[in-house]
């Protein structure tokens, strides 16, 4: 009987392993590139394969895979396998802008003017980070989401100002906006809350400041096996496409991390900006052209940070804060890594910002 793949369920091969990435359930499996050469068709007999091999292990071996990939629910059979189509991995999206950074000093005066222009551009989600202030500073700026279509807020703060857990609390309940709330400085040994009415959480961190070095961190963690990022990342950078930075000062960026600007809020609209070739020139880069990166399994669900890598002067070398490595299939610790550490230091990144 014929057999293919759910057209949800797409393969990634890497230099040494292969992936399936079921983008209905958002979780992938691990196979062996022996298995993924097998089903880089449109369609598979496993029947046949198994009668036709004529070694014994071949042909435990492909009993194996049929039964994994059964078992996953990975496959199907069907007498006409015509009718199901493969996905389409055309992205599109209707929004100049998806989301942005914005960094916040002592006051927030010029973020509802940047808000009010993102907003016409289409944006969806926010990150606001706090340098300094306290919790009426932390309610203004919501405030200035009022009435707006911006759905999603994540908000770094500094917390050495002990912000009250009944005040946290409130403010969730009542800004359905808020996705996370990242606390720094944590000295009072806080322990991490969610609000049960939106599902956002309060995340406490023992890290002493807020910092732009602490972008970038490559991580499984961070994976996301979706339609979205997958399809995004066949095409675009997954990390910088449709997105913009106003950083502390006011310079409009690709990422707060970076260090060429495109003018201050001050006196530059951001239109203006995201028209600018060079400024979209970053959204394009891709995984396939990007040193290590092409032979990563894991490169079409995962992030991909431009603001450091290990080649600051190739644009296409792979990012700096990734300790895995796709040739050996294991992860190590980036910031000890000595063909990094020029890098790093190029960054500023010694110790103790190397492990953020």
């Amino acid at each position: 009987m014929r057999s293919k793949l759910f057209s949800c369920c797409v393969l990634t091969k890497g230099s040494q392993r292969s992936l399936i990435c079921d983008l209905q359930r958002n979780k992938f499996h691990f196979i062996p590139n022996s298995l993924y050469e097998l089903l880089d068709s449109p369609e598979i007999d496993f029947e046949i394969l198994i009668n036709q091999e004529k070694d014994e292990i071949n042909k435990m071996i492909l009993k194996e895979y049929e039964g994994f990939l059964l078992d996953n629910e990975l496959l199907f059979t069907d007498d006409n396998l015509d009718l199901f189509p493969p996905l389409n991995l055309k992205w599109e999206s209707p929004f100049t802008i998806h989301n942005a950074i914005i960094e916040i000093g002592s006051h927030c005066s010029y973020l509802k003017d940047s808000i009010q222009q993102l907003e016409q551009l289409g944006l969806q989600q926010v990150e606001i980070r706090f340098y300094e202030g306290d919790i009426d500073l932390l309610k203004d700026a919501i405030s200035i989401f009022k009435n707006t279509n911006v759905n999603g807020l994540v908000l770094f703060f500094n917390n050495s100002c002990s912000i009250l857990k009944e005040d946290l609390e409130f403010l969730l309940k009542n800004e359905k906006r808020i996705e996370r709330l990242f606390l720094y400085n944590n000295q009072s040994c806080e322990q991490n809350f969610s609000c049960a009415e939106t599902e956002a959480s309060v995340i406490y961190l023992d890290k002493t400041e807020i910092s732009a070095l602490h972008c970038g961190i490559i991580s499984s963690e961070y994976f996301v096996v979706n339609i979205p990022v997958f399809t995004e990342s066949q095409h675009l950078n997954t990390c910088l496409n449709r997105k913009i930075a106003i950083d502390a000062d006011g310079h409009i960026k690709n990422c707060p991390s970076m260090a060429k600007s495109y003018g201050n809020i001050k006196d530059t609209k951001l239109i203006d900006v995201i028209n600018n070739p060079e400024f979209q020139k970053l959204w394009h880069i891709k995984k396939v052209e990007i040193t290590k990166c092409k032979d990563c399994e894991f490169r079409h669900i995962c992030t991909d940070c431009r603001a450091y890598i290990e080649t600051p002067e190739d644009q296409y070398s792979a990012p700096l804060k990734c300790g895995y490595n796709p040739y050996t299939c294991e992860w190590d610790e980036w910031s000890t890594n000595l063909f990094k550490q020029q890098a790093i230091e190029y960054y500023g990144m010694q110790h103790p910002h190397s492990k953020h």
